[in-house]
């Protein structure tokens, strides 16, 4: 593969990338029912290393509202309990001494206009590293011009780069638009 249609490859896998990270972020915020992947990226101290949550209990959707973590060993409730506390996910966890519940508290009007100011924010941010890898990659491009590459393979592979930049933010902006029915929804 020569080095523009490089530029342009890297470009696409690193802007999916950022869409893929958005993906992860949005479904970490919560649309009014219990799931599992409102606890992704929680990690916990077990035994010195930081752990993903998941992989030290068994995580258990008991009913719209209520997810419940069941420790493989008992003597990770604490460290658990202490890692979703940190993680400030807007649950307080309820430690039996046995199991942590989670009671998801139904959305008021206010909580769901946050939520949707929070997508969109986490949106905004997948817009700008769209953007930052749009600059970046144009700047390589402009850069092997310099060095010999034509006019006219440099402006055709510019314009497969803003192609792909156009692409992404639509497709970033149709997630937030389908996240936001979602948190609306009552």
């Amino acid at each position: 593969m020569n080095g523009e249609n490089q530029i342009v490859s890297s470009a696409n896998s690193s802007m999916q990338k950022s869409i893929d990270y958005l993906e992860s972020e949005l479904a970490k915020i919560r649309a009014g029912k219990a799931t599992p992947d409102i606890l992704n990226g929680i990690v916990v101290d077990y035994y010195g290393n930081m752990t993903p949550i998941n992989q030290v209990g068994n995580i258990s959707v008991m009913d719209a509202r209520t997810i419940t973590i069941q420790p493989w060993e008992k003597n990770m409730l604490q460290p658990i309990e202490r890692a979703i506390i940190v993680a400030n996910i807007g649950l307080n966890p309820q430690n039996d001494g046995n199991q942590i519940r989670l009671f998801l508290p139904p959305l008021t009007e206010e909580r769901r206009k946050e939520l949707v100011k929070r997508s969109f924010a986490e949106g905004e941010q997948a817009k700008v590293s769209i953007r930052n890898i749009r600059r970046e990659s144009i700047e390589k491009i402009k850069k092997m011009q310099k060095e010999g590459l034509s006019e006219d393979v440099a402006k055709d592979q510019e314009n497969a780069v803003q192609g792909l930049t156009n692409k992404f933010i639509t497709l970033i902006d149709k997630y937030l638009e389908t996240k936001q029915k979602e948190i609306m929804v009552v």
